[in-house]
């Protein structure tokens, strides 16, 4: 079986490791933190768990040991100041940026071949500067945004169709941020049949608003960010990666003329497999859709330009 590494071992990276050990996307897990004795705890509190569970997965903590890390198949970084209460993605940018840049340069030391999924806010840019200091193939970064904003639209569009969430099919794409998301309503589909034939564009519209502040909703409910959907996610994309399932999947990854936008990391369905995200899917987006696609990644460009007037990247 495959070696997964999660790195920060907060709600997210922990709830990450404890989704992959109970599904045995991995035999070796590997749970690491800069705080002496976090992930060595949590991974013995998950391990405890192995004999109610019935998995065999092995989950292992270490503090700050990236040796403990080598041959790794996917990385899952959550690093990185977690999000208050009226703090913005974008107002996070300085802090996690220099936090990112180390950890991705000290985990392709001992796995230069691994595929890295960030989770660490604000996604976008750090998924973008990933792909400027890394130096590894655009196809193995992978940012979690498109694939927790997507389920969280299928849950509020669940509660409209007062219908099962697995009996739904939708998609965000764009920017992993409150203003920059694009909920895709023309494609959404409850069983094959249409959204717009089972719900007012009233209704839609607001599935599309609630989704949008869905992250912002609960940082306000929780007082820090979320971690069950957001930890299920990254390991939802990990094991689509390990287990070559070819997953049509909303990530954001690094657009090279795609959907008309190039140099810019940005949510876009692609198809996960072995190596990382293997292409990008075109969707026929309606005009509007289309517009609002553009909108975001002006503002996501925008945003990338911190790092560049901080010297992060060129």
């Amino acid at each position: 079986m495959a070696k997964i590494t999660v790195v920060g071992a907060g709600n997210v990276g922990a709830t990450c490791a404890n989704v992959l050990a109970i599904n045995e996307v991995a035999e070796d897990i590997i749970l690491l933190d800069i705080k002496e004795g976090l992930s060595e705890g949590k991974a013995m509190d998950i391990m405890q768990t192995a004999n109610l569970l019935g998995f065999d997965s092995r989950v292992t903590g270490v503090t700050n040991d990236y040796a403990a890390t080598a041959g790794s198949d996917v990385v899952i970084i959550t690093s990185g100041l977690a999000r208050k209460p009226g703090m913005t993605r974008e107002e996070l940018i300085g802090v996690n940026a220099g936090i990112v840049k180390n950890v991705v340069e000290s985990i392709l030391k001992y796995s230069p071949e691994t595929v890295l999924v960030i989770v660490s806010n604000p996604m976008d840019p750090m998924a973008y500067l990933t792909n400027k200091v890394s130096g590894i193939c655009r196809h193995r970064i992978i940012g979690l945004g498109g694939a927790l904003d997507s389920s969280r639209f299928r849950y509020f569009l669940s509660k409209a169709l007062n219908c099962n969430p697995n009996d739904v099919e939708a998609m965000v794409i764009g920017g992993h941020g409150d203003t920059t998301m694009v909920p895709l309503t023309s494609l959404a589909a409850c069983k094959g049949i249409p959204a717009t034939k089972l719900l007012d564009a009233e209704t839609l519209a607001k599935v599309a608003a609630d989704t949008k502040v869905g992250g912002a909703t609960l940082t306000g409910l929780l007082g820090t960010s979320a971690w069950y959907a957001p930890g299920a996610a990254a390991a939802f994309m990990a094991e689509a990666v390990v287990k070559d399932q070819k997953k049509i999947v909303s990530c954001g990854v690094m657009v090279e003329g795609e959907y008309g936008q190039s140099d810019l990391v940005i949510g876009v369905p692609v198809v996960l497999g072995k190596g990382g995200w293997e292409r990008i899917v075109e969707l026929p987006l309606s005009e509007e859709e289309k517009e609002l696609f553009a909108k975001s990644a002006d503002a996501t460009r925008k945003v990338n330009n911190i790092l560049k007037d901080n010297g992060m990247v060129k």
